[in-house]
């Protein structure tokens, strides 16, 4: 098995259906509430774990509810929790709403992630021991740029989910070995909207990039090498939540494992339609056996 160690947020998504999202200043009733974990780290540990990987979370939650029913998400799929702080304060929380689409609008408080800011002595072994090290924008960023740091001064690949999307730092980048924007992450890291072109720009930055495109697969770029584009299954998606964070998670074990490029795209994608075809975040992410099955 190989390991992954992700450095990120935890969440308790609150979660509510609706037919159609309301407008501003608009009032709709929703079918369902339900509370899921989730936070972009923790959706990535899970994906990562039940794709059959080792796999250590570094990250915080809250001394409340939220925080021992997150904790216990995590370990239940199997993830490694002993570096995952309690902090005083509540946890983190993602605020969203689905519509029968399946698409989703968020809003997170980030609670206890907020409370990450360095990392400590036992971070660092643990990332030294690590062949992946996953990351997203969810923690400050001070953090993030630390981590990245200490796992290429130990030579270890590191990934990075540039989501929540914002201007990224040169030290990020320079020590970023693949970046995995969606479209509209890639749009605004680049100012271009053409994926390709996105895609091919951020080369300048960092060496390799998947940039996901939903419902129409994804698309690999590397310096010196040639594009290569892998459709989605195509399903019908009940809720889209965390899809993203499945496909960097299943693709990280892939891409670890050694398996080609291509195939490793299209593994992972397989895991992502997997997760749309089913209601939650954390909840909905398929598990190893469950993604050979689809790739058979």
């Amino acid at each position: 098995m190989t390991s992954i160690v992700v450095l990120g947020s935890t969440n308790m998504d609150l979660v509510a259906y609706v037919a159609e999202a309301p407008a501003r200043g608009e009032t709709v009733t929703g079918r369902e509430f339900r509370t899921v974990p989730g936070g972009k780290g923790a959706n990535q540990a899970v994906a990562a774990a039940r794709a059959g990987a080792e796999v250590s979370m570094i990250g915080a939650v809250g001394a409340d509810d939220f925080g021992l029913r997150l904790r216990a998400a995590l370990e239940h799929s199997g993830v490694d929790t002993d570096l995952l702080r309690t902090v005083e304060g509540p946890s983190g929380t993602a605020h969203i709403v689905v519509d029968d689409q399946g698409g989703n609008a968020i809003v997170v408080v980030p609670g206890a992630n907020g409370t990450v800011t360095s990392l400590t002595h036992g971070d660092e072994a643990l990332i030294a021991t690590a062949d992946a090290l996953l990351l997203q924008l969810e923690l400050p960023l001070s953090v993030v740029v630390e981590g990245s740091r200490a796992a290429r001064e130990r030579g270890v690949r590191t990934v990075l989910t540039p989501a929540p999307a914002r201007p990224l730092p040169p030290e990020l980048l320079s020590t970023t070995d693949l970046l995995v924007p969606n479209e509209h992450e890639a749009a605004a890291l680049t100012g271009l909207t053409d994926p390709h072109a996105a895609a091919l720009a951020l080369l300048d930055a960092v060496p390799e990039v998947v940039v996901t495109l939903g419902a129409a697969g994804c698309l690999y770029v590397a310096r010196g090498r040639e594009p290569v584009t892998v459709p989605a299954p195509q399903v019908r998606a009940v809720d889209t939540t965390a899809a993203g964070d499945t496909f960097v998670g299943a693709l990280a074990v892939a891409v670890t494992e050694g398996r080609p490029v291509p195939e490793a795209l299209a593994w992972a994608s397989a895991a992502a339609a997997l997760s749309v075809q089913r209601e939650g975040a954390s909840t909905s992410m398929p598990y190893r056996t469950e993604i050979e099955a689809a790739r058979a």
